[in-house]
């Protein structure tokens, strides 16, 4: 075997990061808080393994998901392993076969994911997942109820939920029924327009249009611009609705659901994008994204996806959302660490023993100083004070004023 050079020994695969401490202990601080969040709406916590048999992970998942999930064969049994890069078709498992409930089910997670490559320049091929998910309830509060989590954790997290925020909203149907009136998919160009779409790209789709007759394509076309204010479900209603009468129920979906979020969050920017077009080979309904102003990249996005559990044998209406912890915890104001452990010297003395384990089961944090070493954490040291091990302000936290 060929000894790795020194010089290459650290190096890790593009898109694969490392957190050192200050900002591992900010992301574990913040999945606490997230899923404390969470558990407070009702949310339980579910762990899905990091590994599954591909038959099970990649059912029904649509070829975007299956491109991006690393594949190994199982050393034990021959068949293939894949690593999860989205938790939310494991959590649709688990609520399909393993927990089987009747009645509404709110469950939440986070965990490591891993993608084949990356989404942009600037995203992790190992993001940490955090979600929610509802299952079991089909109604406009269902949806509702989600992404106000979805606020609510931001809250919490030291998002300010104001103007800077803005609220993306669309729908997974209407895409769908506007596609299949066009005849797209006889002239076998559907991907290509779902491409075109997806990059917002006019030259490549008004090409591509070309082979449809004028009157069915015409949907496609208007659909490109239906992004802006809520004045685009008016366009949208005289634009579209004529290709499906399923349309107008979407349309009313969404404009039930701005109403009720503008009611509730009335400082969120709301904008409507009926051609976002991620994950709507899964999507049946609303689908949403939270963007905060600066950031290329959304914080947190979701959607309603009925049925996801019937390819494990119970279909259920399902809707969530997830964030990836890692970008979350980089768009927050850093925080220095509070220099608030307590310095012990290195002693062999039960007094002090006995003072560093009371002092610990008391919730401090107590570092014992080996070869003189010092930690700038440390605010107080231990010191034998009438025979007794006590805290005391260390004097260098003081300035070096001697108060």
């Amino acid at each position: 075997m060929e000894k790795q050079s020194p010089a290459r020994a650290w190096q890790l695969p593009d898109g694969i990061d490392e957190l050192l401490p200050d900002a591992a202990a900010q992301v574990e601080a913040l999945r606490r808080t997230l899923l404390d969040c969470a558990s407070c709406w009702g949310y339980r916590l579910v762990m899905p393994p990091m590994v599954e048999f591909t038959d099970s992970l990649l059912v029904g998942v649509g070829e975007d998901l299956d491109l991006l999930t690393f594949k190994v064969p199982d050393q034990v049994t021959g068949r293939m392993l894949g690593f999860r890069a989205d938790m939310t078709p494991q959590v649709a498992r688990m609520d399909a076969h393993s927990l089987q409930d009747k009645q509404v089910n709110r469950l939440c997670y986070a965990g490591s994911t891993l993608h084949t490559r990356s989404g942009s320049l600037a995203a992790s091929r190992s993001p940490l997942q955090l979600g929610a998910e509802l299952y079991g309830a089909k109604g406009l509060s269902a949806d509702i109820e989600v992404m106000a989590l979805m606020l609510s954790m931001l809250d919490v997290a030291g998002v300010e939920i104001g103007q800077d925020l803005t609220l993306d909203l669309g729908h997974g149907d209407i895409f769908k029924h506007v596609l299949a009136a066009s005849g797209a998919a006889d002239a076998g160009i559907e991907p290509a327009i779902f491409d075109a779409l997806q990059r917002k790209s006019r030259p490549d789709l008004e090409r591509l249009l070309e082979q449809l007759p004028s009157a069915s394509s015409a949907g496609l076309r208007a659909l490109m611009e239906m992004h802006g204010d809520l004045e685009v479900l008016d366009r949208a209603e005289a634009e579209l609705a004529g290709a499906a009468p399923e349309i107008r129920e979407s349309l009313r979906e969404l404009r039930e659901l701005a109403s009720a979020l503008q009611a509730r969050y009335p400082d969120v920017s709301l904008y409507i994008d009926l051609a976002e077009l991620r994950g709507y080979r899964y999507h049946t309904g609303v689908v949403f994204a939270v963007y905060t102003r600066g950031l290329g990249e959304a914080l947190a996005r979701g959607g309603r996806y009925d049925n996801v559990g019937e390819v494990y044998g119970r279909a259920r209406p399902a809707t969530g959302f997830a964030t990836d912890l890692r970008l979350l915890a980089a768009q927050l104001t850093s925080k220095e660490a509070l220099q608030d452990a307590i310095a012990a010297p290195d002693l062999e003395d039960e007094t002090l023993q006995d003072a560093v384990r009371a002092l610990r089961r008391a919730g401090e944090t107590v570092i014992v100083m080996l070869d003189g070493e010092t930690d700038a954490r440390c605010s107080r040291e231990l010191t034998k004070i009438d025979g007794q091990w006590q805290p005391k302000i260390r004097r260098e936290s003081l300035g070096g004023e001697g108060k």
